[in-house]
């Protein structure tokens, strides 16, 4: 299991001395939907001269027409990450348009499709997708496994499940991480590091426990060391 820090914070300064303080720790950043419309290509471009070896997660959730997705994941591929996401209710069409689209890529990055977002709660989701949280998030995750994407975006209590019905080499990535009891904040379905491990979690995504700390690097430390235990 990975760890992955969420650089959420209100200005690229802060961020940035963010990642400095975690320089020289071997983790996944994400830069999210806030972050790159605000600060852009070169705010990757700022990360990776702080440590080219860190590995960037570009959190978009990718979601339009078929063509206007492959489009976009063709422009990510200009960005150097390694790992970007589309929602999976976009459709098997879509998905399967935009991985078509990265076949002539050799290294091209992972590519996750979000289930339920874990801000959802079961009456707020049946209200927009008509179904319960388990049974559709195992089916978009169904549908982006079959469509050849690298995994999904789900919660830890979606995990287990998802990798029975399709792989057990099927990547999972879970928001809403609160490795020592946080609060929940906006997020509904949260959970702590021993639960994703249990649920066979293949990246931990960890934002406010870590960038609120007094001492973000010490925070990674402990967390990195129940990622070894």
């Amino acid at each position: 299991m990975e760890l992955c820090v969420a650089l959420d914070l209100p200005t690229q300064e802060e961020n940035l001395a963010l990642v400095a303080a975690l320089q020289s720790y071997n983790i996944w950043l994400k830069v999210g939907l806030r972050s790159y419309i605000r600060d852009g290509k070169a705010f990757i471009d700022a990360i990776n001269a702080v440590n080219p070896d860190f590995k960037i997660f570009l959190d978009l959730k990718l979601y339009d027409i078929p063509n206007t997705m492959a489009d976009a994941a063709e422009s990510i591929m200009n960005l150097h990450v390694d790992m970007f996401n589309v929602h999976a209710s976009a459709g098997t069409k879509a998905m399967q348009t935009l991985m078509r689209r990265l076949e002539s890529y050799e290294n091209r990055p992972l590519v996750l499709a979000v289930t339920a977002l874990t801000s959802f709660d079961e009456a707020g989701f049946k209200a927009v997708y008509g179904s319960d949280i388990a049974h559709k998030a195992e089916q978009f995750a169904i549908d982006a496994y079959e469509s050849g994407l690298d995994g999904v975006v789900c919660s830890v209590l979606e995990s287990a499940a998802i990798k029975a019905a399709t792989h057990s080499r099927f990547a999972t990535l879970t928001p809403g991480i609160r490795p020592f009891g946080e609060a929940a904040n906006d997020q509904e379905r949260v959970a702590t590091v021993a639960m994703a491990d249990a649920a066979k979690v293949d990246f931990i995504v960890v934002g406010r426990p870590i960038y609120q700390a007094k001492n973000p690097a010490a925070v990674v430390e402990k967390i990195l060391a129940q990622l070894s235990e």
